[in-house]
C-alpha cells in the first residue's frame, strides 16, 4: 500500500496517521491493526497496556523502542513484540518518518486512538482525560515520553 492510500479512513491525532485495517470487531475481538505513520523524533509517553500484547513491524523509518529501561532499534523490515503488562514506550529516530503496524492481540485499543482523535487531546495539556481514556482501554501512562 502507498502512503497515499493510506488518507482513506485515516485518523489524526498529534501530528501521527491512524487507520485501522483489521478491528477487533471484524476479528471477534481477537486482534486489532493499526496503520501508522509517526513523524521524526515523535513518541507516546511511557505506558503498560494491561490488557493487551503489543507488535510494532516497522515498514518504513526507524524506531528506537525502550521496554522497561532496555533498548533496541527496529528499522524498516524488523518487529518488535512487547507483552502486556511491560512498561515501554518508542521514539522515532533517523531521517524519516515510520510507517508502521501496531497489532493489538486482543483487540479493542484502537478505540483510544479514536477518542484521542475525535477530541484532539494535546499532551501535556489534556492529560487528564488522556488518562482516563486510558483507563477504558486498560492503559496506564507510567512516564514521560524518551528524550
Amino acid at each position: 500500500m502507498k502512503d497515499s492510500e493510506l488518507a482513506k479512513g485515516t485518523i489524526e491525532w498529534n501530528g501521527v496517521s491512524y487507520r485501522t485495517i483489521l478491528d477487533s470487531q471484524t476479528t471477534g475481538g481477537a486482534m486489532s491493526i493499526v496503520d501508522s505513520i509517526s513523524p521524526v523524533n515523535s513518541g507516546p509517553p511511557r505506558h503498560i497496556h494491561h490488557a493487551e500484547d503489543e507488535t510494532f513491524v516497522i515498514l518504513t523509518g526507524e524506531c528506537l523502542v525502550w521496554i522497561e529501561g532496555k533498548e533496541v532499534t527496529a528499522k524498516a523490515g524488523e518487529s518488535v513484540f512487547i507483552p502486556r503488562g511491560k512498561e515501554h514506550t518508542f521514539k522515532v529516530i533517523g531521517h524519516e518518518p515510520s510507517r508502521h503496524l501496531v497489532i493489538l492481540t486482543p483487540g479493542g485499543f484502537e478505540g483510544f486512538f479514536e477518542e484521542m482523535a475525535e477530541e484532539q487531546f494535546q499532551i501535556p495539556a489534556d492529560m487528564p482525560k488522556i488518562v482516563e481514556s486510558g483507563e477504558r482501554h486498560h492503559l496506564t501512562f507510567t512516564g514521560p515520553p524518551l528524550e
